[in-house]
């Protein structure tokens, strides 16, 4: 059976005693650490929520700005076809005019030659008739 006596009071006073120095010297630091660490964790993590935010901007921003410039380079793209395609058609449109020009030239060139041709024929070709009758007939028609 437990006897209640005076060491079980100095057992008491001893726990108490033992609890106040734990307290002091064990617990009431090791506490005070890990709350600067967590202060130290809560202050980090606030820098890195604020640097994500930072940079989600930074990268909206540079993508924002891609997009600008690829707009205007495509813009820049489109124009410089068109005018090609304008100056192009021009340049074909031209070349073509002379290339008309020339054969009409050469078409006139050709009637001419051909007109100068059939008249020399026919100027030839009443000779020619009366030499060939001349040779048939063995006589002259004159």
């Amino acid at each position: 059976m437990i006897s209640i006596d005076i060491t079980v009071l100095i057992h008491i006073i001893n726990m108490i005693a033992l609890m106040f120095i734990l307290n002091k010297v064990l617990y009431k630091p090791v506490i005070e650490i890990m709350e600067k660490r967590q202060d130290e964790l809560d202050t980090l993590s606030d820098d890195i929520e604020k640097y994500e935010r930072n940079a989600k901007d930074r990268q909206a921003t540079v993508d924002k700005k891609m997009r600008e410039a690829s707009a205007q380079a495509k813009e820049a793209l489109d124009k410089a076809k068109n005018e090609a395609a304008r100056a192009g058609a021009a340049q074909l449109a031209k070349v073509r005019a002379e290339a008309e020009q020339k054969k009409e030239k050469q078409v006139a060139q050709v009637h001419a030659e051909l007109k100068e041709t059939r008249e020399k024929l026919l100027d030839s070709t009443e000779v020619f008739a009366q030499e060939m009758a001349t040779k048939i007939l063995g006589r002259s028609l004159a």
